[in-house]
């Protein structure tokens, strides 16, 4: 394993974050752009409202700069970059009308989607035509592999189509997504590293560095928030950067706090229609269920990073 690999981008990305965050955070200030807070959710984040957003734009800045600084941006990453910063755009465009338009409703589903379909199409297709293992997934905690033919692109596609929206599910609290996902971008590196996967790896790395970056100006009070922009960018690179390594079938596992947010949204209407408007959760997703239940947004956020670090051990040995 190429530890430099690793600590290199990570300390980059993590120092660049660190610089360009409080100058992000003061500019956002200066042209009142803060996060409008929907009036459904818990009415203890209403004290939120006017904290600057779009955050996201220097965690993706960090990660660029540092991603063409230490790699030799070969067409993996490449690839990997054109998801990250397509999502990240498309996060930014849905941020912009919010901001603009003082709401908190930004572009459709059914625009976001679209667009959010076309860069997986695009990546799925990649990795079919180019990587040495085509169109076949590994089976986690075996040496198994699968082809699935024809129906590996709208595999492919609706598993990063899934991510970037699971991981917008989760910043919902403070620290949450970029805590959560510095920890998933942490295992994708060391695997990355570990099987040669070099533009993955110093990709991942970089997020992980920026994450925590982040996290000096998103913990608990946030001075910023990240925004579409932010998770967005993070959930389609990290979906990404594991279908170029080919272990996709991993992330639900060390993703698996993504995983449970998504599901806790889905459970909820599902169940809110067949009971003819009874509710499964108190609220969703599921990290505002444990608000409402009593527990303080700080200690949601650290079990949730808590589980995600066992989650991402296991997974380890899942590759």
């Amino acid at each position: 394993m190429d530890y430099i690999q690793i600590t290199l981008p990570f300390a980059i990305a993590l120092i660049l974050t660190v610089i360009i965050t409080p100058a992000f955070i003061s500019f956002m200030k200066k042209r009142n752009s803060g996060q409008c807070i929907r009036e459904e959710g818990p009415k203890s984040h209403m004290c939120k409202s006017g904290t600057p957003t779009m955050g996201g734009l220097a965690l993706i800045l960090a990660v660029l700069v540092t991603c063409v600084a230490v790699s030799d941006l070969n067409t993996d990453m490449l690839i990997v970059l054109v998801a990250f910063m397509g999502y990240g755009l498309l996060g930014f465009l849905d941020d912009f009308v919010k901001v603009s338009m003082k709401r908190n409703l930004g572009l459709t589903a059914r625009q976001k989607l679209v667009f959010q379909t076309v860069i997986a199409v695009g990546l799925a297709t990649y990795q079919a035509k180019v990587s040495v293992y085509g169109t076949t997934v590994m089976i986690p905690f075996t040496d198994t592999f699968i082809d699935l033919g024809v129906l590996y692109v709208p595999f492919i596609a609706f598993v990063v189509v899934a991510m970037a929206n699971s991981v917008n599910l989760t910043d919902g609290l403070d620290g949450l997504a970029a805590g959560v996902t510095m920890f998933v971008a942490l295992f994708l590196a060391l695997v990355g590293s570990a099987f040669n996967f070099s533009a993955a790896s110093v990709f991942c790395s970089s997020i992980t560095g920026a994450c925590l970056g982040f996290l000096f100006y998103n913990r608990y009070p946030a001075k910023i928030f990240m925004g579409d922009t932010g998770s967005m960018a993070l959930g389609g690179g990290i979906a990404a950067a594991a279908i170029i390594m080919n272990i996709e079938l991993i992330i639900p596992i060390a993703g698996g706090v993504y995983v449970a947010e998504a599901l806790s949204v889905i459970l909820q209407v599902l169940y809110f229609k067949r009971t003819g408007g009874k509710r499964l959760f108190k609220m969703a997703p599921l990290h505002h269920h444990f608000e409402l239940s009593g527990w303080k947004e700080t200690r949601v956020v650290v079990m949730f990073w808590a589980v995600t670090v066992v989650l991402c051990v296991i997974s380890l040995l899942a590759v």
